[in-house]
């Protein structure tokens, strides 16, 4: 469930949403493949050692995180150069629910976006708790009318930006552009509208991808 807080700074209410997916031992994930599953071991015990300390095994793409370009490009750059301004940005939420298949061009066409817009898709992705072999997804067209935009990043609630597509032609299409790609977000409690984005991945060197913690700030 998304998590609400309000701030006060100032005369100023802001309101923080956080849009990610828990993780733990039995979290959703991509095609519920029990080597996707991350696993939390205690490594010392209060008790015994007078602390706490855990190891996190994680995939980097379970749960909300970000693509880099060298998940789907061979020569692509990783995920400790990803352009911090893109990952703290204002932000356009676009509600999609009405769609129970792909998200294609016809359909972004009747949105507003502009070029440097970074966009979030709401989808009835948003709504399952378990894997969805028949998510909605992002299509080719979709995706290559997005780098024609000049968008600089999406977002979607699935765990995959696309869905049995030969040649990954939706990442590449999106990655080859430096447009972020933002996965496994959760969107269901969020309303369409404009918003701040912070989604800052890990600084892991020679990453192609990163757990991220995305949250929505709305003034």
């Amino acid at each position: 469930m998304t998590a609400l807080t309000s701030v006060k700074k100032g005369a100023v209410l802001m309101r923080i949403y956080d849009i990610s997916m828990e993780i733990r031992n039995d979290m959703m994930v991509y095609k519920n493949q029990e080597q996707r599953r991350p696993r939390l071991e205690q490594t010392r015990k209060i008790h015994e050692e007078g602390v706490n300390e855990s190891t996190l095994h994680i995939n980097l793409h379970t749960g909300t995180h970000m693509d880099a370009q060298r998940h789907v490009l061979e020569n692509g750059s990783t995920i400790e150069d990803i352009d911090l301004n893109k990952c703290i940005t204002p932000c356009k939420v676009l509600d999609f629910t009405h769609l129970n298949d792909c998200i294609s061009k016809e359909e972004l066409m009747k949105k507003n976006i502009q070029k440097d817009d970074f966009i979030l898709l709401k989808t009835r992705n948003s709504f399952r708790d378990d894997f969805d072999f028949e998510f909605v997804y992002l299509n080719s067209d979709g995706a290559e009318y997005l780098q024609e935009t000049g968008i600089k990043g999406v977002g979607i609630d699935s765990l995959g930006i696309e869905r049995g597509q030969p040649g990954h032609m939706t990442h590449k299409a999106l990655l080859s552009k430096d447009i972020v790609i933002l996965e496994g977000l959760r969107l269901k409690d969020i309303e369409e509208g404009e918003y701040i984005l912070c989604a800052l991945p890990l600084k892991l060197r020679g990453g192609d991808g990163s757990p991220v913690r995305a949250c929505l700030i709305r003034l």
